[in-house]
């Protein structure tokens, strides 16, 4: 194995464990912050992350005030909105747990596409895959054992607030590839800060007043271990990691890369396993193969229409649907020169 293989060999581990422990680093985060403040603190963090990387790389701020724009409501869908609702649902549902609820992102990426464009509409195999991931999520949920336990009933909120926070993530995708993705000449660090910066914008000017107003915030004290997990959550998890992926899909490309999504969630259960004690249900990771295996059956739909579509001139039709390849569009810009 040459080095640089096995330098993206590496940074594909890293990323993997980076991901996989955000949930962990959320769930310790709450033991000291409210969920607004971990929101404003990891969105902070992740952006300042990102500028020195700007700074000592030497690369020009955007100027266009359209792209600024569109980089607003970038920054609401695939950070403010998204990392609000994770953060409030940590504090009644297991790490792992929405983790596993996480994974269906792809699936919510390629609905949120064909909705929002439709010359990308889902094929057979693209369906098919949707069908099998949302039969995978409604398993992981298992609607049909919240009747007789009150518990399990009043962690349906929380367990939706992941989903929702999955279609944020979607819809933002779908929105980048819409007025962002190939229409802008900047690479993908310089927008992926940009996103970031305004999202710390938006944070820091309206999370102050839900902080004040939260009854929750006086009765929390500060520990070492919640400050650090924050500090790691926003530097590491929402700053260093944009890097890495960027560094492998310029490698692997985004078909390659996009496999992260099958380990993270596997890293996150673990963690809250080993770290946390957390236990889970039988049909909780049983469910997440399934929404696994429904990612896969869309993921090969769309490889193979990508492949024959390569094959034929060139047309004016948009890009095929990828909820894989869209991941890119959460740092973006296309990896690799076309």
């Amino acid at each position: 194995m040459n080095t640089r293989r096995f330098g993206t060999v590496a940074a594909f581990v890293i990323l993997a464990l980076v991901w996989g422990s955000s949930f962990l680093f959320i769930k310790e985060s709450l033991t000291a912050f409210t969920p607004a403040q971990v929101v404003l603190g990891r969105v902070v963090l992740g952006a300042v992350t990102l500028c020195l990387v700007m700074v000592l790389s030497g690369r020009a701020w955007p100027r266009e005030r359209r792209f600024w724009g569109h980089m607003i409501m970038v920054g609401l869908l695939l950070c403010v909105l998204p990392f609000s609702l994770f953060a409030w649902a940590g504090e009644s549902l297991p790490s792992g747990l929405s983790a596993i609820l996480n994974a269906a992102t792809p699936l919510m990426t390629a609905l949120a596409i064909a909705a929002v464009l439709p010359a990308e509409h889902l094929t057979k195999g693209q369906a098919l895959g949707v069908a099998v991931g949302g039969a995978g999520v409604v398993l992981v949920i298992a609607p049909w054992t919240m009747a007789g336990d009150p518990a399990l009933l009043a962690s349906l909120p929380a367990q939706l607030a992941c989903l929702g926070a999955a279609g944020c993530y979607g819809l933002g995708f779908a929105y980048m590839r819409r007025f962002v993705i190939g229409k802008q000449h900047y690479d993908s660090i310089t927008v992926a800060t940009v996103q970031l910066t305004l999202a710390a914008g938006v944070a820091l000017l309206t999370f102050p007043f839900v902080v004040w107003a939260s009854p929750a915030a006086a009765h929390l004290e500060l520990n070492p271990v919640a400050v650090i997990c924050l500090v790691l959550l926003g530097s590491l998890g929402t700053g260093v990691a944009y890097i890495l992926n960027t560094a492998i899909v310029s490698q692997w490309g985004a078909i390659r890369a996009s496999t992260v999504t099958y380990v993270s969630p596997l890293v996150a259960v673990l963690l809250g396993i080993v770290l946390l004690d957390e236990r889970l249900s039988w049909n909780q990771p049983v469910g997440c193969l399934v929404v696994i295996a429904g990612i896969v059956t869309a993921h090969r739909s769309s490889a193979t229409r990508s492949a024959a579509t390569s094959a034929e001139p060139p047309t004016a039709a948009a890009p095929v649907a990828d909820g894989h390849a869209t991941i890119r569009a959460a740092i973006g810009a296309e990896g690799r020169p076309s």
